[in-house]
Parts: C-alpha cells; sequence; structure tokens
C-alpha cells in the first residue's frame, strides 16, 4: 500500500472527466423519467428504409423526438406520450409512403410524465437508501466506523465511475438512462461491498492471529491473499457480460455496459480504494493525536 495515492490519482481520471460531463450535460434521460412514448417496430419491404425516410412519414401524427435503427428495416422511434390509435394511424401512414407490406410492433411503451419524475425520485431514494443500510452494516459487522466509512466511499467510488461514462455516452452517442441502467448501479454496489467485505473480514482475521504484526504489513498481506481469488470470481462475471455486450440484442446492451462497467470498477476498488482508505483514515488520525499531544 506504499502507492496507495496512486491508486487515488488512477481513479480522478476517470471520475473528474465524468463529473464534468455531469455538470456540463447531466443524464439523457428516457421515457422511463421523462414520459413520452417508445415504439419498436419492424418492416417487411423489398427495399431498404431509411430513418429519415420513417421520421417524415409520421411526424404529422406521432410527435417524434428521435427515429433510431436497430436492426435491418427495424427502427425504435420516440416521441411524445400518444395513444395506441394515433400510432396504429402512423402505422398507416408509414406502410404507404414506404411501401410497406407488413409490419410487427416490436414493443409500445407510453409513461406519462408525472408517473417518470415519480419513479426517478423513488430510484434516486433507493440508490442513498442502499447505501446508507450498507455501510451501517459493515460497521457494525467489523466495530470499528472507519471500515463503514471506507465502504461507503469506495461504492462511491464505483458510482461516480459508472455515472460519470453513461453521462459522457449519452452526451456523444445518445445513450439513454432508464430503469435498468438504476438497477445495474444497485447491482454495482454488491459487487463492490462483496468484494471489500472479503479483503476486510481477511484483516480482521490477520489481526487476530497476529497482534504484533504491523497494520499496514497486515493490509498488504490480506490483499495479496485476497486478490487472485476476487479477480478470478470477477473474470466469470466479465466474460459473460462481455459476450452479452457483443451479442446481445440492441434493448440489453448498454443494461450489459453498465453491469461490465460495474463488475470491472467494483473488482478494482475493493482492494485499491477501500483498503487505502483504512490506512489514510489512520493516517489522518495519528496526525490529529500528535497535534493534540503537541
Amino acid at each position: 500500500m506504499r502507492w496507495r495515492y496512486l491508486f487515488f490519482v488512477f481513479s480522478s481520471l476517470f471520475i473528474i472527466p465524468g463529473l464534468i460531463s455531469l455538470a456540463l450535460w447531466g443524464f439523457k434521460l428516457s421515457i422511463d423519467f421523462t414520459g413520452g412514448s417508445l415504439w419498436e417496430v419492424r418492416l417487411l419491404s423489398d427495399q431498404v428504409v431509411e430513418s429519415q425516410a420513417v421520421l417524415a412519414a409520421v411526424q404529422d401524427v406521432y410527435p417524434v423526438d428521435t427515429v433510431q435503427s436497430s436492426g435491418e428495416n427495424q427502427f425504435i422511434i420516440r416521441g411524445k406520450e400518444v395513444s395506441n390509435e394515433q400510432k396504429d394511424l402512423a402505422l398507416e401512414k408509414l406502410k404507404t409512403a414506404v411501401s410497406v407490406q407488413n409490419s410487427t410492433d416490436l414493443r409500445f411503451d407510453t409513461v406519462g410524465p408525472v408517473l417518470g419524475q415519480e419513479l426517478l425520485r423513488k430510484m434516486f431514494a433507493a440508490v442513498v437508501i442502499a447505501a446508507v443500510f450498507i455501510a451501517f452494516y459493515v460497521w457494525r459487522q467489523f466495530d470499528e466506523l472507519k471500515y463503514g466509512i471506507a465502504a461507503i466511499l469506495a461504492m462511491l467510488h464505483d458510482s461516480l465511475v459508472i455515472l460519470g461514462i453513461f453521462s459522457l455516452l449519452g452526451h456523444f452517442l445518445g445513450v439513454e438512462v432508464g430503469v435498468l441502467f438504476v438497477t445495474a448501479v444497485l447491482t454495482t454496489l454488491s459487487f463492490s461491498v462483496h468484494d471489500t467485505i472479503v479483503v476486510f473480514d481477511r484483516i480482521r482475521e490477520l489481526r487476530r492471529n497476529h497482534r504484533t504484526i504491523p497494520y499496514v504489513r497486515m493490509v498488504n498481506t490480506a490483499v495479496l491473499e485476497t486478490l487472485t481469488r476476487s479477480v478470478n470470481n470477477s473474470l466469470t462475471i466479465i466474460f459473460m457480460l462481455l459476450a452479452l455486450v457483443l451479442m446481445g440484442g440492441e434493448s440489453l446492451r448498454w443494461f450489459a455496459v453498465a453491469l461490465l462497467v460495474g463488475a470491472i470498477t467494483g473488482t478494482y476498488s475493493s482492494p485499491f480504494i477501500a483498503v487505502p482508505l483504512l490506512l489514510v483514515w489512520d493516517d489522518i488520525k495519528g496526525k490529529l493525536r500528535e497535534r493534540k499531544q503537541a
């Protein structure tokens, strides 16, 4: 842990750009939070249908914000809240305009703006409540406040990384944040705290069995003894998520990306953020004690 401050600098290279992006652009919110309608349709046609042609065909009856291709002659149409009747009318116009023989509605979701804002508040509350309960649990299990604080700061680190990355993806690639993204963030918290508790538990065992060994040496030993197991466990998850990112459907791709980022940063933060924070806590506590004695 001699290089612990370098670990913090490395993390800041990911966190600071994300914080700047969050401050400047925020998130590109999906209809789950903003309200509106999402219509995904597959068109059967002898010719390739372009997104601009779809937009031009339906915009008179369907207040469209964006039309995104999700496959060959398959489109995701987002806009203001509309009824099934308006959607069916838009489909008839679309069939006439682009010579469509048949079509399949893959998805049609409508969320009111009031429900969307209420859902957003509940999701943020869920993240905060989960973090507080995890911090309290770790504190009680290890009988020292510094363990709970270190665990919550490691989780904050992981959350800031994933939030910042998706803010950047939303601005530059148009990636939207919805309910599945919040699920991924909550899952990331569990990744983080699971590995953190494993390392903390090993530190506790070493302190119980080897009381004369310096604390820094105990921490280094605990990290080395648990690192291989943590990495091996995480790699099984990372390989599965990577396959889902590369070969999964469009609707699940960014959810898988969020989980993949969470699995990687959660594995990293336990030995290289949470554990160094224990040593920083002791350093600060020792300096305060020296000031009082002086």
